[in-house]
Order: structure tokens, then C-alpha cells, then sequence
């Protein structure tokens, strides 16, 4: 297990890298250049700037999340071949600097869905909340208000431009059904795929968060069956999944252990997170430890250790802990503890395995 740590880049993240390089055992950072609005080819000047300032601090540059999808290619419009090949221009620049992986996702208009960035726990600290009936009947302009409207950080997956066309986003995609979606996705693989190849990046799809539809739109990356079907699409070890034990974890049908055990050449990134699930549907995000939350974050750490996983992980979403003041879901802290849980687990595992 690699361990590498989700950073937003200076002036754009209250973590610096010098915080970073004070957790044991991070490699690297993953990193994404927030500012380019999806669809338009990535700077490589902006890149090499990124590179610099990793270097300075030892830490690779091995895993992007995310290099987003234009919802032209997810719409299917024909306006998509010059969005993918935008795409292979920028992986090509990202093969220059040593990027390994990259995570993106196929969800429409909308990334992740909370309906609160700082729900207060029993405990006293805060975590990101999805509540299902407030879902259920808020107006999406709603919603876009009070998650990107966030006035002191932007939200990853929430683009301004984007958000801004919701009404004729929302349009667009009144016809298009699941379906369609798989189509769409298989469309773009076919195209990304050959290009990873030869570029040495493997593409790993991040599941649909929360992992089933919303306001009316098609999901599709909602658990097994779908990760089994989104790797036939295109049968290549460059055609992967990047396992989310939160996105996943927040619909209790999901077998997230077995998923590792069966789809282990499959999954070059790992986000490893907790979620509390309610039987109303709500979720909320909340510490690492196996016994706070309902994803058994043990036996997924065993299953990764078992199957002889070398791929990258990361801490994923955080509580916001002792008044920190931070990025939502993205502060030091409770990532730093979530960290050190993880290495825990692995080292026993280590341990009783060198003790046979």
C-alpha cells in the first residue's frame, strides 16, 4: 500500500506540504489543477509549476484526481471528440512529469451531494452529512447554492461554470437514460484507453457519490455489478476503478471487501474512508475507526493486505476536528489520524504474517 495524501495546491489549501511531510509514510500528493475548467487542455506550464513544488518536498506526482469529464462527452454530443482529444493531449503532458494514475468520474452535472458541510457530531466535531429527504425535495439551485456557494474555498467537482447552466444542463440530460450514460462512457474509454496504454497511466473511475440517482439523474457506478460491467467495456489493465469505501460504504447493500477480493488487478487507487449509514438514508461522514461508522474498515484493510494490493490509498474525506478551520472534508487532523488507523492495521497484518 502506497499511501498519498489529497492536497488542492498553495494558496488553495489551509494544509501546507510541509504538514504533509510530518505524516508517516506519504509518498506523494494527489493533485489536480482546480482552475482548468473541464474540457480544456491542461497548461504545462501549470504542471511543471505543480512538479517544483512537490519535488521540493520528496513527494511524487503519481496520482491525479481529477482530470474531469466534459458533460458534452457524458451527453454524447458531437462536440466530444475535441474534448477527448484535449484529454489525451493533457495525459500526455501529465506521462511527462510521471503520472501513474488518474481518477475521474461519469456522474452528471453533479460531483459529490452533501446537504451539510459541518454537521455536528456527538463529539463535538463536524463531517459532511447527506440528508435524504432533504434530497428528496430541494430545488437543485438550491443545493448549488449552499455547497458552492461557499464563499472562502472552492468545492472540487462543483465548477462554476458548470453550475452556472444548471437549467439547460439539467435539460439536456431529460432524455438520457442509463443507458445512454453506459454508452457514452464505453465511447470515451474506447478512445482513452489505447492512449493510457502507451502512456503507462491507468484510468480509475471513482464510483458515483452518493451510489444511486439523484434529482432525476442517471448513476451508474453504484456497486459490483456496475464495477464488473464498467471493466468489460474496455478489458485492459488500464481500465479501472478507483475503490471508494465511502461512495460505496453509504448504500448498505454494498459488499465493499468482497469487491476488493474479486476486482484486485483492477484497482490502482484506493479511497479509504467511514461513513455512518441511517435506515432513512442519510449518511455521515465520521472517523477512520471500524466501530465509529458502518463500513468495516478493518476487513477492508485486510482485503486490500491480503490480495497483495501495491496500488495508492489515501485517507479520503476527514471530520473537521479542535476548531480547525479548513477546506470541507479536507482538513489535517482527522486525515493525519485516519492515516496512522490505516498504517496500524497494515503493520499487524504485516506483523502476523512475518510471525507464520
Amino acid at each position: 500500500m502506497r499511501m498519498v495524501f489529497r492536497w488542492y495546491g498553495e494558496g488553495n489549501d489551509t494544509v501546507s506540504l510541509r504538514h504533509i511531510k510530518q505524516i508517516p509514510g506519504v509518498e506523494g500528493i494527489v493533485w489536480s489543477l482546480h482552475d482548468v475548467p473541464p474540457g480544456e487542455e491542461w497548461p504545462l506550464d501549470k504542471i511543471l509549476d505543480y512538479k517544483a513544488q512537490a519535488d521540493e518536498y520528496g513527494f511524487h506526482l503519481e496520482v491525479v484526481e481529477s482530470v474531469n469529464i466534459h458533460e458534452d462527452i457524458k451527453l454524447g454530443l458531437p462536440t466530444r471528440d475535441g474534448y477527448i482529444s484535449n484529454y489525451i493531449r493533457t495525459m500526455e503532458k501529465l506521462a511527462r512529469v510521471g503520472v501513474k494514475v488518474i481518477c475521474y468520474n461519469f456522474m452528471p452535472v453533479f460531483d459529490w451531494i452533501r446537504t451539510d458541510l459541518f454537521k455536528e457530531l456527538e463529539d463535538g466535531s463536524t463531517a459532511l452529512f447527506y440528508e435524504k429527504a432533504k434530497v428528496d425535495s430541494i430545488d437543485p439551485e438550491e443545493l448549488v447554492l449552499a455547497i458552492a456557494g461557499n464563499p472562502t474555498y472552492t468545492m472540487a467537482g462543483w465548477e462554476p461554470d458548470r453550475l452556472r447552466k444548471l437549467i439547460p444542463l439539467f435539460e439536456a440530460y431529460r432524455e438520457i437514460t442509463s443507458e445512454h450514460l453506459w454508452n457514452h462512457l464505453k465511447y470515451f474509454l474506447v478512445r482513452i484507453v489505447p492512449a493510457a496504454e502507451k502512456l503507462d497511466i491507468r484510468m480509475a473511475i471513482h464510483p458515483d457519490d452518493p451510489p444511486w440517482p439523484v434529482f432525476g439523474l442517471p448513476r451508474i457506478m453504484t456497486g459490483r455489478d456496475s464495477i464488473r460491467r464498467l471493466l468489460q467495456l474496455v478489458d485492459s489493465p488500464y481500465n479501472g476503478v478507483t475503490l471508494c469505501s465511502g461512495s460505496l460504504g453509504a448504500h448498505p447493500a454494498n459488499d465493499i471487501p468482497a469487491m476488493i477480493r474479486e476486482f484486485a488487478d483492477r484497482i490502482p487507487f484506493a479511497h479509504i474512508r467511514n461513513v455512518r449509514t441511517y435506515e432513512n438514508g442519510d449518511f455521515i461522514e465520521c472517523s477512520h475507526r471500524a466501530s465509529d461508522g458502518t463500513v468495516d474498515i478493518c476487513e477492508i484493510v485486510r482485503a486490500y493486505h491480503e490480495t497483495g494490493f501495491r496500488g495508492y490509498a489515501r485517507p479520503d474525506h476527514g471530520r473537521h476536528l479542535w476548531d480547525e478551520s479548513c477546506r470541507p472534508g479536507y482538513g489535517l487532523y482527522d486525515r493525519a489520524l485516519g492515516i496512522m488507523y490505516l498504517w496500524g492495521i497494515w503493520d499487524s497484518l504485516e506483523r502476523a504474517n512475518q510471525g507464520r
